[in-house]
C-alpha cells in the first residue's frame, strides 16, 4: 500500500512477552498480505493485474471482492463523493483499504489483556482500549501547513483518518469531475477505521459542504479544515482542544 505502519502496545502489570510477539508478528502479517494484494505499486498485485484487464473479478482473491463490497457501501454513505471506480487507471480501493488492513490488523492484539493498541497506518489510527485501563487514548492532528503543529486533539472513538493534499499533493479526485482538488484537509473519527478512511478522503474532496453526509451516518463525525485554518465541525466531533481559528459565524 506504499505506507509505514507503526503499532503500539500499553498495558499494565504482567504480560507474556513471548505472546504479545506472536501477536504483532500476526497483526503484520494481516498488513503484509493487503499489500500484497491491493499495492498499485506491485505490477503483479492482483489488484495492479485487475485493473489492467489480466484478471476478471471472478479471478480475484477473495478480499478484494470483500473490499469492493465495502467501497460501494461507502460510495453510498457519501452520496457519491468516495468513488474508487471513477480513479484515472481503473478502479482504486486506496481511500479505503488502508484503514480497512489497519482495522484488521487489530484483532490479534485484542487476545493478549492489554489496555489498549494502536495501528498507525500513516496517520490513519485504529485503536481499542487506552493507555491504560477506563482511559482513552487522545490523537493530535496536525496543522495541514505545518505538520510539526497541532490543530487539535481528538478522543478516539476507535478510529481517526485524515485526508488531504498537504503531504502527497494534488492526489484526491472529484468523482463528478475528474478533476484533482481537495480542502487542505478532513478528519473523521468513527468505529470502524476502513470507512472512516473513505469518509476523510470524500470530505477532504467535497469540503465543509460534506459534513452533511458525515452526520448522517451514525457513530462518524467531521472536521474539515481550510487553507485559511479556520475549521468547520460537525456537532458531535470529538474535539478536546482546538488551536485553530474559530469557523466563521
Amino acid at each position: 500500500m506504499g505506507t509505514v505502519v507503526t503499532i503500539d502496545l500499553y498495558g499494565e502489570g504482567q504480560l507474556d512477552e513471548r505472546e504479545l510477539v506472536r501477536s504483532v508478528d500476526a497483526a503484520a502479517s494481516v498488513l503484509h498480505d493487503a499489500d500484497e494484494v491491493f499495492s498499485t505499486w506491485k505490477p503483479q498485485s492482483p489488484l495492479s493485474r485487475l485493473r489492467r484487464g489480466e484478471l476478471s473479478m471472478s479471478e480475484v482473491p477473495a478480499m478484494i471482492l470483500d473490499v469492493l463490497e465495502e467501497c460501494r457501501t461507502a460510495r453510498r454513505l457519501s452520496r457519491g463523493w468516495f468513488d474508487p471506480w471513477s480513479m484515472p487507471g481503473g478502479i482504486d480501493p486506496t481511500g479505503l483499504v488502508k484503514g480497512w488492513a489497519a482495522q484488521r490488523a487489530l484483532d490479534p492484539l485484542r487476545e493478549q489483556g492489554l489496555s489498549g493498541a494502536l495501528v498507525n497506518a500513516a496517520g490513519d489510527i485504529a485503536s481499542f482500549g487506552g493507555p491504560a485501563h477506563g482511559e482513552p487514548f487522545r490523537l493530535g492532528v496536525v496543522t495541514p501547513a505545518d505538520p510539526n503543529r497541532l490543530a487539535c486533539i481528538v478522543e478516539s472513538p476507535g478510529a481517526v483518518a485524515t485526508s488531504g493534499t498537504y503531504e502527497r499533493g494534488d492526489h484526491l479526485v472529484n468523482p463528478f469531475t475528474g478533476v484533482a482538488t481537495a480542502t487542505a484537509s478532513a478528519t473523521v473519527t468513527g468505529p470502524e477505521l476502513g470507512l472512516a478512511d473513505a469518509l476523510a478522503t470524500a470530505l477532504a474532496v467535497a469540503g465543509p459542504p460534506g459534513l452533511e453526509f458525515v452526520k448522517a451516518i451514525k457513530g462518524y463525525e467531521g472536521l474539515v479544515v481550510e487553507t485559511s485554518e479556520r475549521f468547520h465541525a460537525s456537532d458531535g466531533f470529538p474535539m478536546m482542544e482546538c488551536f485553530l481559528k474559530r469557523p466563521r459565524s
